[in-house]
C-alpha cells in the first residue's frame, strides 16, 4: 500500500541521520557517564532529579526513533488520510522538527550528564520557542485530519471553522515562539511563574473561538 504523502530521501534523511547519531551518541554517553546522570532541571536551571546512566543515554534515541516511526506510520492509519497530500510539505516540516527538537535536547543534557556547563534553563526555552515558530508558520496549512492540528469537535465538523481556526493558531504559536525566545534573557523568576498562565490562555483560546465561529458559521 501506498504511503499516502509519498515519504523521499529528501524527506527522511535529516530525521534519520539524526536518530543514527542519538543512537551512536547514546553508546558514548553510557560509556563515560557517571553512575548517576541529571534527567531533570527546574526552571532556574537547577537539577531536580537523576537517573541511572541507562536510561539517562538510551531513553531519549529510544523515544525519538519511537516518535519518528509513529509519525511516518500515522498517514496509514489516519481514515482521513486522503488529506494528508494536500499538507505533506507541512507535515514533513513537523515531523523533521520534532526529531530535531529532541535530538537537540537530548544532546545538550547529556553533554551536560557529563559535566559539561550547559545552561539548560536557556536551551530547552530557547529550542521550544524556535519549535512553536516552525509550527506556527505551518500551522494554517495543515488539513483536515485525526491526528495533527487543532481538533475540537467543532474543527473536525466544518472545513471553514478548521481553516480559521488554524489560522489563529498559528499566529498565536509565533507569539509564544518569540515569548519563549525572549524569555532566556529573562533572570527573574516572576517570568517563569507567568508564563504557564500564558501557554493555557495561548491554548484555550483557539479552542473557545472554534466553538463560537462553529455556531455563527452554522447559522449561516
Amino acid at each position: 500500500m501506498a504511503h499516502p504523502i509519498k515519504p523521499t530521501l529528501k524527506t527522511e534523511i535529516i530525521p534519520i541521520l539524526l536518530i543514527l547519531i542519538s543512537i551512536v551518541a547514546s553508546l558514548y554517553f553510557y560509556a563515560n557517564f557517571p553512575d548517576q546522570v541529571p534527567t531533570h532541571w527546574n526552571y532556574k536551571g537547577e537539577v531536580d532529579s537523576y537517573s541511572g546512566k541507562a536510561f539517562g543515554a538510551f531513553f531519549f534515541p529510544a523515544i525519538n526513533l519511537g516518535v519518528y516511526l509513529l509519525l511516518f506510520f500515522i498517514p496509514y492509519i489516519d481514515p482521513k488520510k486522503d488529506r494528508y497530500k494536500d499538507f505533506s510539505k507541512a507535515y514533513h516540516v513537523f515531523k523533521g522538527m520534532f526529531i530535531i527538537f529532541m535530538t537537540l535536547i537530548y544532546l545538550y543534557a547529556s553533554l551536560a550528564g557529563l559535566g559539561y556547563p550547559i545552561s539548560i534553563n536557556i536551551v530547552v526555552p530557547a529550542a521550544v520557542g524556535l519549535l512553536f515558530l516552525v509550527i506556527g508558520n505551518y500551522m494554517s496549512k495543515i488539513k483536515t485530519n485525526w491526528f495533527m492540528g487543532i481538533r475540537t469537535p467543532w474543527t473536525l465538523s466544518n472545513e471553514e471553522v478548521w481553516n480559521k481556526t488554524h489560522r489563529l493558531g498559528g499566529k498565536i504559536f509565533i507569539v509564544l515562539g518569540l515569548i519563549m525566545l525572549l524569555g532566556t534573557f529573562f533572570r527573574g523568576d516572576t517570568y517563569w511563574k507567568i508564563f504557564p498562565f500564558v501557554i493555557i490562555i495561548g491554548v484555550f483560546v483557539p479552542i473557545v473561538y472554534s466553538y463560537f465561529l462553529y455556531r455563527k458559521v452554522e447559522k449561516k
